[in-house]
């Protein structure tokens, strides 16, 4: 381990040992006028390699900053209607001016080209144009064949394999995160280009003071008021009828912008999670959060298989949101934004598995569910981001109505027996969040108030019958028809913090102090099972779990043109209390920690990046680690935590290194990552599983650690004459922990690897490719009180062709396989789907008859080897189905 974090750190710190140099200067022409957007480049002698790049400002001024070993580099100097200009000078910081003569520049063909991808600073434009194929119709399409980009199907957009910070439209961030709708449904051909932002601090007050290693991306259209937006409405039959409906209209204007969308299917599109936030922004910015419930009590789950979601997904889903963006001042500082979304969604699902676990107990179990979800949420948000002050408040509200299903067989392996039980969880939640952030510009400096508060109720009931269901070694169950389990949590949380900027040349020092507060009250009653533990109380909790921590915190951060550096050392007194007065439960903690991070990039040769990052942390555990009276989380489990047991101490450790290079000028992206991480716990969990399969939960004071170190790489490169762009990764993952089971101790060691290959191609007029596919293979070792040793492979790939043998014509095929081998276990699952669409080009509408899942495949297939057992599972998939669809743009 050692040596890998040594060669990694050297290999850094080696790049940072050649002395970075700058060339800066005009550019003039024969009458000594400046000339603007002539372009600047540095190269080593008889190197076909460009080392650094600038293009002149209107004023005709450059700056170029390169670093090479070589005494001497050559200078090269191009522009329109001017004669090209080459200069040897030496490797060194200096200032210089160059006059370009005058030569007509002759042009082959009378039509304009523009360049697809080009950058300034910190920006890459890419013409939309240069990438798409005509079976691409929206903005998602197009961008996944972007080198160095990377879509995936709810609409979140990866840079350089890490997640963007912000998506905006003509400048404007309508979505506030949830960008996913206008990346699936805005028309390609409203697009002009798409920039990728590096390094973006979104909070403009903040720009060259506080740095970001995150990028956005700012999708610019064609007209600066646009109506636009897409749909589609499809029918089909299958078992059972089917549909899939798809409006989006939209409107993007220079004071106002906004988005409708509805889509309603039951054909397997997870269309709802479009909705999720899916980029944070800056912390400055506030607090934003997904809401979601506090899922305690669930009825036993049918697995899902490693597939793409429209494979086996068995929906009925409505989903509708909305999203406003107005400016209420003159200035269009002030920004107004409601939005708005709701989901009604009904899912079956069926699997059926044999589990034989480590500990020596097998059985087997098919289950049946219905999860019925039913959810709203609004949001209002008041933003100025200006230049000179910062304001932003979000109100948002989300209410829950779920239901989930069950019905389940469960049979022990060794002596036959069969239990049969009907399952059922009432989940209502409503949650409210309030964040608001300002930054006021005080002097030569900048204060900063962040204010978060939230209030969330989540009410769980889970009934099982028949109550002899309930096999639990120790546990009787009544003689009614059902055990209930009863649940109550109210979550108060309050975070507020002040801070202050300085800023002294390239150095921004942020001293902050704050306070977090959040208080969890959790009373629980569970019916009609007895143990031998005869006092009433110990089938219910009253607990009171509050945790409060005042800190203090400095912030450093530092950017100039090469190096970009962000810290933040916080001291943090941390105060945790669980009061249950009924179970006789009363643990505390009070411990002070320092959990620094620190953030380092340093950019070199215009097209090189290379960052370190180190954080520790430590977390105290939350309240469902310090109940003690039995809980039933699920039918095949109850839980209790010793009532000894103290609070749960958790301090991790992580550090990691990245080199990314990203060169537009020859289409060619790649980053190299390593990282490791070291958890260390004081409580171990010691679960205990009998012959059915149910388990009781129990935690051991113990310190333990999960020791993790992994390390990948991906390259990427367009290749413009071929129109193919091409990409290839590979990962590694190493995780070692203590583990308990049945009381008996061992170490769990887990390797993992990954191979994969992208490649789109539309080189051809009558044809075009995607194909996509990754080689996996994972090795799980448990040596002690348990010990096993069991390698599993998968292969996975999908290739979608088409073909356009006529004009407006168009025939698709679409091939996913999924491939698992485990021991002597091999199971090889294909599936096919083909399609024929008409283009009626004058109206820009498609008519798509697609025919999915062609050899009706209604079962997969696979063998998991887990940390406490080996599964083979049979997952119940959706039948073969043909759709007939209507595509169209809003104008």
């Amino acid at each position: 381990m050692k040596r890998k974090i040594s060669l990694f750190m050297m290999l850094f710190f080696t790049i940072l040992t050649f002395a970075q140099k700058t060339v800066s200067g005009k550019i003039i022409d024969e009458d000594g006028s400046p000339i603007p957007s002539a372009s600047v480049t540095v190269e080593e002698p008889g190197k076909d390699a460009i080392l650094a790049y600038g293009i002149t400002n209107s004023k005709g001024e450059y700056k170029v900053t390169f670093t090479s070993a070589m005494p001497a580099v050559d200078l090269k100097v191009k522009a329109f209607n001017q004669k090209p200009l080459i200069q040897q000078i030496n490797n060194s910081d200096q200032t210089m001016t160059f006059k370009m003569q005058s030569e007509a520049t002759e042009i082959k063909e009378v039509q304009l080209k523009t360049k697809m991808i080009t950058a300034r600073g910190d920006t890459i434009a890419y013409d939309l144009k240069a990438f798409d194929s005509k079976s691409d119709r929206t903005l998602a399409d197009v961008m996944r064949k972007i080198p160095g980009i990377e879509v995936n199907k709810d609409g979140s957009i990866l840079y350089q394999g890490n997640a963007i910070n912000k998506f905006y439209v003509n400048g404007k961030d309508l979505m506030e995160g949830g960008y996913g709708t206008i990346n699936n449904s805005l028309p390609k051909d409203a697009v002009q280009k798409v920039e990728v932002l590096e390094n973006h601090q979104p909070v403009k007050i903040l720009q060259d003071k506080v740095p970001s290693e995150q990028a956005a991306i700012n999708i610019k259209l064609k007209k600066s008021v646009t109506m636009t937006g897409r749909g589609e409405v499809g029918s089909g039959f299958g078992d059972p009828w089917l549909w899939n409906v798809k409006l989006t209209p939209m409107f993007f204007g220079q004071k106002s912008q906004w988005v409708v969308n509805y889509k309603t299917n039951n054909m397997g599109e997870q269309v709802e999670n479009e909705g999720n936030i899916l980029a944070f922004g800056s912390r400055y910015e506030g607090r934003r959060i997904n809401a979601s419930q506090n899922d305690w009590l669930n009825v036993e789950n049918a697995s899902t298989p490693n597939l793409p979601v429209k494979r086996y997904l068995m929906n009925n889903v409505h989903y509708l949101s909305a999203n406003y963006l107005t400016n209420i001042d003159k200035k269009k500082e002030w920004e107004l934004k409601a939005n708005a979304n709701y989901t009604n969604n009904a899912v079956e699902r069926e699997s059926y598995s044999q589990t034989d676990y480590f500990g020596g107990s097998s059985n087997y179990t098919n289950i049946f569910n219905n999860f019925y979800t039913d959810k709203a949420k609004g949001e209002l948000i008041f933003t100025k981001n200006a230049k000179k002050g910062f304001f932003k408040n979000t109100t948002s509200f989300s209410q829950y109505w779920n239901a989930d299903r069950g019905i389940v067989d469960r049979t022990d392996v060794k002596d036959g027996k069969l239990r049969q039980a009907k399952e059922a969880v009432e989940s209502p939640t409503t949650s409210f969040q309030n964040s608001l952030s300002t930054i006021i510009p005080w002097k030569e400096k900048m204060v900063n108030l962040l204010s978060f508060v939230s209030y969330q109720t989540d009410k769980q009931n889970l009934e099982v019958s028949p109550s002899s269901y309930l096999g639990i070694p120790g546990f009787t169950p009544g003689s009614g028809d059902l055990v209930r389990q009863n649940l109550r949590l109210k979550t108060l949380e309050a975070n507020h913090s002040a801070n202050i900027g300085f800023s002294k040349k390239n150095w921004t020092f942020t001293p902050e102090i704050g306070f977090n507060f959040k208080t969890t009250d959790l009373v629980t009653d569970l019916y009609n099972i007895t143990t031998t533990v005869l006092s009433p109380s110990a089938y219910s909790n009253d607990l009171r779990y509050t945790t409060a921590t005042p800190y203090g915190s400095l912030g450093v951060n530092y950017k100039s043109d090469a190096w970009m550096l962000y810290a933040n050392f916080p001291v943090n007194s941390n105060n945790i209390k669980a009061e249950d007065p009924l179970r006789n439960v009363s643990k505390t903690v009070n411990k002070v920690t320092f959990e620094p991070s620190v953030f380092a990039q340093y950019t070199f040769a215009s097209f090189w990046k290379a960052s370190v990052n180190a954080n520790i942390n430590n977390n105290f555990g939350e309240i469902n680690t310090a109940y003690s009276g039995f809980l039933m989380t699920s039918p095949s489990g109850i839980n209790a935590m010793d009532i000894n047991n103290p609070i749960p101490q958790n301090n991790n450790k992580s550090a990691g290194t990245r080199i990314e290079y990203r060169n537009p000028l020859n289409n060619l992206f790649f980053n190299i990552n390593y990282r490791f991480s070291d958890a260390k716990r004081n409580l171990i969990a010691n679960p205990t599983i009998n012959g059915p399969g149910y388990s009781i939960m129990k935690y051991i004071e113990k310190d333990n650690h999960i020791l993790s170190n992994g390390y990948s790489m991906e390259v990427g490169k367009y290749f413009p004459k071929l129109k193919t762009n091409a990409s290839l990764s590979y990962s590694n993952n190493t995780t070692k922990s203590d583990a308990f089971l049945n009381d008996d101790a061992y170490t769990n060691k887990n390797i993992g690897q990954s191979y994969g290959i992208k490649l789109n191609n539309s080189y051809f007029s009558w044809m075009s490719i995607d194909y996509n596919a990754s080689i996996s293979r994972t090795k799980q070792t448990s040596t002690g009180g348990i010990n096993s040793n069991a390698v599993r492979t998968g292969f996975t790939h999908n290739l979608a062709a088409f073909f356009y043998p006529v004009e407006d014509h168009t025939i698709g095929f679409n091939w996913d396989q999924v491939n698992t081998n485990a021991g002597d276990q091999k199971y090889h699952n294909g599936f096919y789907d083909v399609s024929y669409q008409f283009t009626w080009a004058k109206k820009k509408i498609d008519f798509e008859l697609k025919w999915m899942n062609i050899a009706n495949k209604k079962v997969f297939e696979t063998y998991d080897i887990n940390t406490t057992n080996i599964t083979y599972t049979r997952y119940q998939l959706r039948p073969s189905q043909v759709m007939f669809t209507v595509k169209f743009n809003f104008k």
